[in-house]
């Protein structure tokens, strides 16, 4: 089977992921396939944030934990040392949400693709509509009105990868 095809199939969401940094040569390079996902228009109006500051991980954490109703002391990231968050810039029109999903989808296969675990996390477009949130933005110099559109949380598993489970059936259907 085709290399591409075959982790695009072994792929799973990771539920528990060791303290260890992954390099930032890999992290660079997944960031990097973000980059490449398609764009309406190729607009390319997507950015990305890379989060590996302890202090700024735990403000995420506590901010989603609120955001989710998880309860005290529980970690939405899993123990991930790496939040990628995925914000899409409004102005572009209707594609901007769908540009921020293939992007999403692109730094996790590129995350499987190196050995390491992802998993796409919600609740960034609760985050960044809040002032502490849109100040994070205004200190990188980012200008313009965005939305959030995921978190991708990645690190080293811990543990093994989740079994392949089987596919609903009847999802696909053909007009000939």
């Amino acid at each position: 089977m085709n290399e591409v095809l075959k982790a695009l199939k072994e792929r799973r969401s990771i539920r528990k992921f060791k303290d260890d940094m992954p390099s930032k040569e890999m992290i660079d390079q997944i960031i990097e396939a973000g980059l490449y996902a398609p764009s309406g228009k190729n607009k390319q109006e997507t950015i990305i944030v890379c989060v590996t500051n302890k202090d700024l991980r735990e403000k995420l954490v506590k901010a989603n934990r609120e955001i989710g109703n998880y309860p005290e002391g529980s970690d939405p990231f899993y123990g991930a040392p790496v939040i990628l968050i995925v914000l899409s810039k409004k102005a572009q029109g209707l594609n901007y949400i769908y540009d921020g999903a293939l992007v999403m989808g692109n730094l996790l296969n590129a995350t499987h693709a190196l050995g390491l675990g992802g998993i796409w996390i919600n609740r960034a477009k609760q985050e960044f509509d809040t002032d502490e949130f849109k100040q994070i933005l205004n200190d990188l110099n980012i200008e313009g009105e965005y939305e959030g559109i995921g978190h991708c949380a990645i690190g080293y598993i811990d543990g093994k990868n989740p079994e392949l489970l089987a596919r609903k059936e009847n999802r696909v259907y053909y007009i000939d």
